[in-house]
């Protein structure tokens, strides 16, 4: 009599929960970091050229409009230099303020409070014409700098929500910016709101072309956060206050002067910031100078992963996509909205990215 084998019951599991485990990424090497990411960002541009085409736009003009237009033509390059400027010190300001942990969302604010600075310098007529150029940008500089104090103080002081206060003072500082050009600092020769124009003397001087000026400043600004970030002293105990601040605290690092200092140096740039385009773009303080900037220079600081150079280039090419914007809002008639959700759309791309560089699939044995 044969005795048979008894049947073994094996459960029906899926092929990939059985063989691939998901787990935690040690580190992934540089290079492979940035294929992931210009896999996001063409992803996000593929699925915002879809939308775009779906509004009208021909599909065979998208490459035109977005490079040819933009950067083989002598005018929209010199837009696109014109819009950069502004952006890089914005970006650069919120690069310095993540690495230390310290989310500034009041990049906004504190244009504004540069270009009041600066114009201050201009309507009261403070310092000889000769070097009043210098004065408005260290009021710029100073302005920024004291309305990121603010928030700072009640992070470290009080344990306030540096997302709020921050993002909340920007409306503070739109309406102060109201009172102002609807009021005292009205121009009084033909009663718009806006200050009067800046003289000759307090405009940036142009030269290598209408934005020369600054770009060359931002460009300064950019080696200068370089500097700041990877070969001084602060940038080394900054690196530590970002990987983890508790121990940077216990191996003796000062924790709260090092996010105090980052973020006073945030306000200062993004002053800065205002101050280009009040003396360079509007040559005056008007009502609405400053919006889009400071989602645009999150959106930087976050696609350059808080590195100064590149900001730069991501700032570059964000210009490049607001200067296309504008030409697409006039020859289609796409709202400039759809701009904005372009850079939403990257930016949703990019931080889906992350999942990828911080995990991976491994095969069971």
């Amino acid at each position: 009599m044969s005795i048979s084998s008894p049947t073994i019951q094996t459960a029906h599991v899926p092929l990939l929960s059985r063989r691939y485990t998901l787990e935690i990424r040690q580190q992934m090497a540089w290079h492979w970091q940035a294929v992931v990411l210009a896999l996001a960002v063409a992803a996000g541009l593929l699925v915002s050229g879809t939308i775009l085409v779906a509004a009208g736009v021909p599909a065979g003009e998208l490459f035109n409009e977005f490079v040819v237009a933009t950067l083989f033509d002598a005018q929209s390059l010199q837009a696109v230099l014109f819009q950069a400027a502004p952006m890089i010190l914005v970006g650069l300001a919120a690069c310095i303020a993540f690495r230390a942990r310290f989310w500034n969302l009041g990049l906004e604010g504190q244009m504004i409070w540069g270009a009041v600075g600066a114009t201050a310098v201009s309507i009261f007529g403070i310092g000889p014409e000769g070097s009043r150029l210098v004065l408005m940008f260290c009021a710029a500089a100073l302005g920024g700098l004291l309305w990121a104090l603010a928030p700072a103080l009640l992070k470290l002081r009080l344990g306030v929500n540096e997302i709020i206060s921050s993002l909340m003072l920007n409306y503070v500082a739109a309406n102060f910016l109201l009172h102002l050009v609807y009021g005292a600092w009205k121009d009084p020769k033909d009663s718009f709101p806006y200050s009067p124009q800046f003289r000759s003397f307090e405009r940036l001087p142009e030269f290598l072309g209408p934005s020369g000026a600054a770009v060359t400043l931002a460009l300064v600004a950019m080696l200068a956060a370089w500097w700041f970030v990877r070969a001084s002293r602060a940038g080394l105990y900054l690196r530590f206050v970002d990987a983890n601040p508790r121990v940077a605290g216990a191996q003796g690092v000062p924790v709260q002067a090092m996010i105090l200092g980052a973020v006073l140096v945030s306000g200062a740039m993004a002053g800065v910031g205002g101050f280009l385009v009040a003396a360079g773009q509007e040559g005056r303080l008007t009502q609405a100078f400053y919006q889009g900037y400071g989602f645009s220079g999150i959106l930087i600081a976050f696609l350059a992963r808080n590195h100064p150079v590149a900001a730069t280039v991501v700032a570059l090419l964000v210009a490049q996509l607001f200067v296309a914007g504008r030409s697409l809002q006039v020859f289609y008639q796409v709202p400039f909205a759809m701009t904005q959700l372009i850079q939403a759309i990257v930016v949703i791309a990019v931080a889906s990215s992350d999942f990828f560089i911080r995990h991976r699939l491994r095969r069971s044995a």
